[in-house]
This record gives C-alpha cells, sequence and structure tokens, in this order.
C-alpha cells in the first residue's frame, strides 16, 4: 500500500534533493520534513499547518497535492479542514476575532445611544417625603424628597433648590379653610415633568 510519506520522500531523492534544500525552498522547518517522511508523528506540526505543508511539499515536487494530502489523512486519520481543528483554526481568525468586536461594540453603543434617547423623553424620578400624618395640627412643615440632579423642582409652582444628589427641602405653609393640597413637580432639561400631589386636612388648630 502506498503511503504518503514514502512517495515524497522518494519523490525528493528522485529529484537529488536534501531536506535542507527542500527546507530553505518552502521555508518549512527540517524538523517537520524529517518527522514527515520518517512517520513520526509526535513531532508532526499542528494542524491545519500540517495539511498545508503536506500539500506544498507534495506540489513542489511535481505530484498532485491533494492526492498526496488524502493519502496522508488516510495514513494518519487527520481532519479534515472543515472538522476538528481545522475547524477553529479556520474561523477563529484574526480577521473572524476583529469582526466579532467590531459587531459587539456596534450593539453596545446602539443600546447606549437607545438608553440615553429614553432617559431624555420620559419623565424623571421623583420621590417625595410626605408627612406621614394628613390632619396637621400645625400649619407648616419641611417637605423633603429626591428627584434626578439636572431636573427642576416646583413646589406650588415655587422653584426649589436641588443638589448635586437631586436633593430638595422647602418649609411648606398650609394654607385654606378645610383643606390644602401640596404639589410637587419635577422638570426634565428635555421638559418632560413628574407630578406628585397630596391634599391634607386641616384640624381647627392648624387654621388659627
Amino acid at each position: 500500500m502506498f503511503r504518503a510519506s514514502i512517495i515524497l520522500k522518494n519523490a525528493r531523492e528522485d529529484h537529488s534533493l536534501e531536506i535542507g534544500e527542500v527546507s530553505k525552498k518552502l521555508k518549512i522547518s527540517t524538523k517537520y520534513i524529517e518527522a514527515i517522511e520518517t512517520e513520526n508523528k509526535s513531532k508532526f506540526p499542528e494542524e491545519p499547518y500540517c495539511s498545508l505543508i503536506i500539500k506544498d511539499y507534495a506540489n513542489f515536487l511535481g505530484l498532485n497535492g491533494d492526492d498526496v494530502l488524502s493519502l496522508f489523512r488516510r495514513d494518519f486519520a487527520v481532519p479534515s479542514g472543515n472538522k476538528a481543528n481545522g475547524f477553529k483554526w479556520q474561523f477563529f481568525t484574526p480577521q473572524f476575532t476583529f469582526k466579532i468586536a467590531v459587531i459587539v461594540s456596534v450593539i453596545l453603543f446602539a443600546a447606549y445611544l437607545v438608553t440615553e434617547y429614553i432617559k431624555y423623553n420620559r419623565p424623571p424620578p421623583l420621590t417625595v417625603n410626605w408627612p406621614t400624618v394628613t390632619n396637621l395640627t400645625g400649619t407648616s412643615f419641611d417637605l423633603t424628597g429626591i428627584t434626578d440632579p439636572e431636573s427642576t423642582v416646583r413646589i406650588n409652582n415655587s422653584p426649589v433648590i436641588v443638589d448635586i444628589n437631586g436633593g430638595f427641602d422647602k418649609k411648606v405653609t398650609l394654607s385654606g379653610s378645610d383643606s390644602s393640597t401640596i404639589v410637587v413637580q419635577s422638570i426634565s432639561p428635555s421638559g418632560k415633568t413628574a407630578t406628585l400631589k397630596k391634599t391634607f386636612q386641616l384640624s381647627e388648630n392648624s387654621q388659627n
């Protein structure tokens, strides 16, 4: 039975070529050529380079590279380029990795733009720390809350200072004979408004 290693070695010797000459012309290490010709499988180069070397070596010697490569794969059960290690080398190339990186970057940037668009076009978050009771005995109390630091806060249409953390604080005075409603608004830079309001019942003491 013809073996790829014997065919290659005989062809080289028929051309009166030394392994060193072949190594220089094909730029292939002599240890790989020697390993292939002596069938020293432990020193074969990794795939797909081993198959490429076999094919180039055969073509250089005037043989049919595809045929010799087929024999070599039969002799040593080397997987073809679309299986096993060949799959790993063929698809996970620097070009493939770069394309994946570009695609991921585009997706992340698009997600960022969508997030910012939604954030810009929705009302700002608003939390108000209302008093725990609605029937008050006093007419004034401190009303605090938190919102987006970039928003403008108004309590009953009066502007309130917002600190760098989004917190705000204002002394509120209730008015009215029976009840008083407090309206808190947070307005984002895009003009979106979040509104919270609460009505307090006034006791007799609070009306004096």
